[in-house]
């Protein structure tokens, strides 16, 4: 999913820089919306998986 929003922020910065602001703005809070979801599932997994007494693997 991390990769997703990379990918929907690029194509962001591109649209901005070709001039397409609309297009921009729209992946750009595309990939902010999917950075958050990820970042709410880092954070569930890490707690299940500390709750069920595993260490994170490295």
């Amino acid at each position: 999913m991390l990769y997703w929003a990379v990918v929907c922020l690029v194509i962001a910065i591109i649209a901005g820089v070709l001039g397409f602001g609309g297009i921009a703005g729209t992946a750009a809070g595309f990939a902010k919306i999917l950075f958050f979801i990820f970042i709410v599932l880092l954070v569930v997994s890490l707690l299940v998986n500390a709750l069920r007494g595993k260490g994170p693997k490295i």
